[in-house]
């Protein structure tokens, strides 16, 4: 609680709260000032709730912060007992209840500012069924649910360009650099065509130029194309050869089989799984039965140590024998050793126990055929992704050895070509070379002559300067189709919002009629608001005179009631204390002693004499007590020096042992020395 309340402290003393309590002056709050502090951390979250809770009930208060907990999925601790303690509690400004709400909220601000935001546009508004009906209710509603996925879909769009990383920031600076770029490259275009405007024949040149960029162009389509068809031919061999291992196969399967034949694998079948389902299944699923319950029940039972265990083992044990025991004597008794049937039960026993081998086993090499036959469609599959074919048969083989052989010799030919286009290679990469090295030469001494004329980087920002110019104007045809998009889009909307007001406008017209017979029936209503209200007054004044004079005269009434029985008690006190008064003046002037002895008269008389025997002797206790009071007070000093004297003496021993497994103190001539 502690940790909880000094986590709230630090949090509302930061941003953007700075409330600067500390420890004691938050826990002094009262019940006010804590639902105001509540108040204000749900405002930050939603500025709808950052309002004074002085101008607004308390049930508008709770009812408030309880709806917008609830829309935040707030869960109240395991203190709170149940949820109208937890309403109570945040009515009254309870420290239990206020306290983790704010531990919560804090914890918490982003996450929940942002479902709060999202609550204003996804909490739904419920529509009672019979006004569903209704086809232009029905249609907004939907309408209205359509237009909430949008948003959702817009939301989610938006989130993950944020976790993208892009910023306005980061894409202006993009902008701004492509269109730096887009000036450059334009001047340098312009550069190169004032060069190029000084050869001869340039536009036939430019125009070779561009037929030669076409047909490069092409040719790669080209080479584009015939790759494509080439692999589509592929998977079409392959899928052919496919079909054809399928047909034969399956023309083998056709000469072979004969009806009688699949009638006896159907009949074999037939029985296989029959006694599986009439006899195997049902054993194993009792004995998993079994096995279930006995784990239920072993389970539900308690721990047990290693000493149980042993024990539970031993009596397993014991069971056993006794049932080996019990088996052998009915053997003797009921199976004798010359009987006629135990040798057949023994062989019927034999058999079902091979019978039922064998079908597990059967069960075994079915479950084992399937995985292969599971693992060999997994394997052919993967082989038809990595563009391989299925296993060859002895025609196909030959038929792909032919082929490689006369791939080899086409790969042999290949390859020599491969070598001569290598040599040349070689030669046009020298020739780059030199090319290069003369281009570097020129390119310093064109730098030596612009240090000489004084314009040092010329080339290089003028190329710099072309290569932008090309990226701007390939920016602005970009922007040019997003301003294309853009009213595209504005036009559509406006239709739609044309659309929109076209439906609406009956819906208009009756809304206004309404709202007319509403003025009127409103209207209507005050009036007769106005009637009853007087009417009530009337009433009511009548029946408050009436309620007054009821009052006073049941006051009245209680009053006199009270005046009858204060009277009657007072007469009866009167009436007892005059017969005390009778049969005392009867017993004092009695001749008899035993009845005058219980006069109170008597009793009053003994009872002071008793008293003025007692106070003699107290004084004289008193007289002995003041004569020994001054030897006793003497006394009592003496005792009191007498156990101080002895405590000195106690602390005196104990440092004189102290001082002793040190060393050895000796006192001479007045003087101690510590000998160690």
């Amino acid at each position: 609680m502690g940790d909880q309340i000094q986590f709230i402290v630090e949090k509302l003393n930061q941003e953007p709260f700075r409330k600067n309590y500390n420890l004691i002056s938050f826990d002094s709050l009262e019940s006010l000032q804590l639902l105001q502090l509540l108040s204000d951390v749900l405002g930050e979250i939603d500025p709808k709730h950052a309002v004074d809770i002085r101008e607004e009930l308390p049930e508008q208060t709770a009812k408030r912060m309880l709806n917008l907990l609830g829309i935040l999925k707030y869960k109240p601790p395991g203190t709170v007992p149940d949820l109208s303690a937890f309403r109570q509690g945040l009515v009254t400004g309870s420290k239990l209840v206020i306290h983790p709400v704010l531990h919560w909220l804090l914890q918490r601000t982003s996450e929940l500012k942002k479902r709060a935001y999202l609550a204003r546009f996804l909490v739904k508004s419920e529509v009672p069924a019979e006004f569903l009906q209704d086809d232009t209710v029905a249609e907004f509603n939907k309408q209205y649910e359509e237009l909430m996925e949008a948003f959702k879909n817009l939301h989610k769009e938006h989130e993950q360009l944020k976790i993208s990383g892009l910023s306005t920031a980061e894409i202006r600076r993009d902008i701004s650099a492509m269109e730096e770029e887009k000036d450059q490259l334009a001047k340098r275009v312009e550069r190169l065509k004032k060069r190029v405007e000084t050869v001869q024949n340039h536009q036939r040149m430019l125009e070779i130029a561009r037929q030669l960029r076409l047909e490069k162009e092409r040719e790669e389509s080209l080479a584009q194309q015939k790759q494509e068809q080439k692999s589509q031919l592929f998977h079409a061999e392959q899928r052919l050869q496919r079909a054809q291992v399928q047909l034969k196969e399956m023309q083998h399967v056709v000469a072979d089989s004969k009806p009688e034949s699949l009638m006896k694998k159907l009949e074999e079948e037939i029985n296989f799984n029959s006694y599986l389902v009439t006899e195997k299944m049902p054993r194993e699923m009792e004995s998993k039965k079994t096995s279930v319950y006995f784990l239920k029940k072993v389970a539900a039972e308690p721990a047990m140590t290693q000493a149980d265990l042993t024990a539970l083992e031993s009596e397993i044990n014991e069971v056993n024998a006794q049932m080996n025991q019990l088996i052998e004597k009915r053997m003797m008794k009921y199976e004798p050793t010359d009987s006629k049937f135990s040798m057949y039960r023994q062989q019927a026993s034999i058999i079902s126990r091979k019978k039922e081998a064998k079908a597990e086993e059967l069960q075994a090499a079915k479950e084992e055929m399937s995985s292969l036959e599971r693992q060999m469609e997994q394997k052919s599959s993967q082989a038809h992704e990595l563009e391989g074919s299925e296993v060859l048969t002895e025609e196909e083989f030959k038929q792909y050895v032919n082929k490689l052989r006369s791939k080899n010799t086409f790969y042999k030919k290949k390859r020599l070509e491969i070598a001569e286009i290598t040599a040349e290679y070689g030669i046009l990469q020298r020739t780059e070379e030199l090319l290069r090295q003369r281009h570097e030469a020129i390119q310093q001494q064109l730098q030596a002559i612009e240090e000489k004329k004084g314009i040092s980087g010329y080339s290089y920002t003028q190329e710099e300067l072309e290569r932008v110019s090309a990226v701007k104007s390939e920016m602005d045809e970009v922007k040019g189709q997003t301003l294309d998009n853009m009213s595209e889009m504005v036009k559509k909307l406006n239709a739609m919002v044309a659309e929109k007001k076209a439906s609406l406008a009956p819906v208009i017209k009756e809304l206004r009629q309404l709202r007319q017979n509403c003025q009127e029936l409103t209207q209507e209503c005050d009036e007769k608001k106005i009637q009853y209200d007087s009417c009530a007054a009337g009433l009511e004044t009548n029946r408050s005179a009436l309620e007054q004079e009821v009052k006073g005269l049941l006051e009245e009434c209680a009053q006199e009631e009270s005046n009858y029985h204060y009277i009657n008690c007072m007469k009866r006190t009167l009436e007892i204390q005059l017969q005390r008064a009778k049969e005392e003046m009867k017993a004092y002037v009695s001749p008899d002693p035993q009845e005058r002895r219980k006069a109170v008269r008597e009793q009053y008389t003994r009872i002071i004499l008793e008293q003025e025997n007692l106070g003699k002797k107290l004084r004289e206790k008193q007289k002995v007590v003041r004569e020994s009071h001054g030897p006793n007070m003497k006394q009592m000093k003496m005792w009191q020096d007498f156990e101080q004297l002895m405590e000195c003496k106690r602390e005196c021993f104990l440092k004189q042992q102290n001082q002793a497994a040190i060393g050895q103190v000796i006192q001479e001539g007045g003087k101690d020395r510590l000998v160690l």
